[in-house]
């Protein structure tokens, strides 16, 4: 034996086994599910640096359009600064943001002022968005070009269109969108279209008309994701029959936690694993709690009642609605709430189901402690408090999803080498009307 050689190694490790020790798996240190807050948010900021968080929806391009002060005006509602909404660069980056499918939404009540004008603007706005602050925001349409933006410390920005009435019964119409740059579409929005039902509104079809399986199909194709929020559950079912790639629910939660039509049945929830979606759970109070829940659906009746009491005098009607409210507080929903929804989600159907899409700035009320895009490790270090292990939770912050984007990506590559871009319409196949 040389004796002289162990100082030798101690010398030549001393330097290497601390690198090693940090660059070890995270969920191999000491567990953290009873640490105090602050490490368990640093834990989380730690996984953050790994995973970044991206957010399957947020309502920045609307709120611009919307602002009071600011109305469309990208220049004027400017992101370097603290923003009137829940949104800006600052809290983009407080939050771990690394990714954002910016939703490109426009009201299906509006189809006398025209979709397509409306939409066309809405994704102009994202555009100039995007434009406006390149060293921040990089504009792509494939998981790998979000993958890329995150490694060079910028946000992956992937457009959404929310509510497939925008476009107006035609495949052709969806195919301008894709290559505009939509890289997913929500089937419906809060309106029943003539192929598709709402969740929120009267279900005309029983779920997807077979206009509305081939839109699924002809998404597929293409490579844009089916998303399943906002629909009813026959649409649901009907999607993942239809559906040759996973789907998403870009804003929603589940029904069996909070029971509103928007969320999300455990008979759905089963059926994830085969088709390999995923829920990414929106902070709403009113998808989220379920004393939230009781509390409007009080409210609604107490808005009833009195309407029939005091008829057409609106003065007492706000009157007495104002003291019924003031009596009858709104309920607070918590973090606690909304990791409630996604234990469930991971119970039912696997933690590789569950992302987060939190609706910013298109919401008015927001969860306690979830008020902005600042606030994303708050609810991954209650993840953490609850057992989810490091490999979950990353999966939580953006990996689920852009896996789906991933295969939804090979799903189109196979797809159109066995066919070409449907030619089909809503006359031929939903109202047996030869053209």
């Amino acid at each position: 034996m040389r004796p002289h050689r162990f100082p030798a190694l101690f010398r030549r490790y001393r330097i290497v086994l601390p690198l090693l020790m940090a660059t070890a798996p995270l969920a191999a240190q000491q567990p953290l599910k009873d640490a105090p807050l602050a490490r368990r948010v640093a834990h989380v900021r730690q996984l953050l640096r790994l995973s970044p968080v991206m957010d399957g929806h947020n309502d920045l391009p609307w709120a611009i359009r919307e602002s009071k002060t600011m109305t469309r005006d990208v220049e004027a509602y400017d992101l370097r600064k603290t923003t009137p909404g829940m949104t800006d660069i600052a809290r983009l980056r407080k939050g771990g943001v690394g990714g954002q499918f910016w939703s490109v939404y426009i009201p299906g009540e509006i189809r006398d002022s025209g979709f397509a004008k409306v939409q066309l603007e809405q994704i102009d706005i994202a555009q100039q968005i995007f434009r406006k602050y390149p060293d921040i925001f990089a504009p792509t349409t494939t998981a790998a070009g979000v993958r890329r933006a995150m490694a060079a410390g910028k946000i992956g920005s992937i457009m959404g269109m929310e509510g497939g009435h925008a476009i107006e019964n035609s495949l052709g119409a969806l195919r301008a969108y894709f290559d505009m740059g939509v890289r997913y579409m929500t089937l419906t929005h809060n309106v029943t279209l003539d192929w598709a039902d709402a969740a929120n509104d009267k279900a005309t079809h029983g779920g997807l008309t077979p206009f509305g399986r081939e839109v699924v199909r002809e998404m597929n194709r293409l490579g844009m994701l089916v998303d399943l929020s906002h629909v009813s559950p026959g649409v649901m079912s009907h999607a993942l029959e239809v559906t040759e790639a996973p789907v998403i629910f870009s804003h929603s939660n589940a029904r069996a936690i909070a029971d509103v039509p928007r969320n999300v049945p455990d008979s759905i929830l089963k059926r994830l694993p085969k088709n390999g979606g995923v829920v990414m759970v929106a902070f709403v109070p009113g998808f989220i709690s379920p004393k939230v829940v009781a509390y409007n659906r009080q409210q609604a009746a107490a808005r009833d009642s009195i309407t029939r009491r005091f008829g057409a005098d609106a003065a007492a009607r706000q009157a007495a609605l104002d003291t019924w409210q003031k009596a009858n507080p709104v309920p607070v929903a918590t973090i606690s709430d909304v990791a409630d929804h996604m234990d469930h989600i991971k119970r039912v159907a696997g933690a590789a189901h569950v992302g987060m899409g939190a609706d910013f700035d298109g919401i008015t009320d927001t969860v306690q402690g979830l008020e902005d895009v600042s606030t994303y490790p708050m609810l991954l270090a209650e993840l953490v408090k609850r057992g989810w292990t490091d490999r979950e939770i990353r999966g939580v912050a953006s990996e689920n999803v852009l896996r789906v984007l991933t295969q939804a990506e090979a799903a189109a590559k196979r797809l159109r080498t066995t066919r070409g871009p449907s030619l089909k319409t809503i006359e031929q196949l939903d109202r047996k009307i030869t053209p």
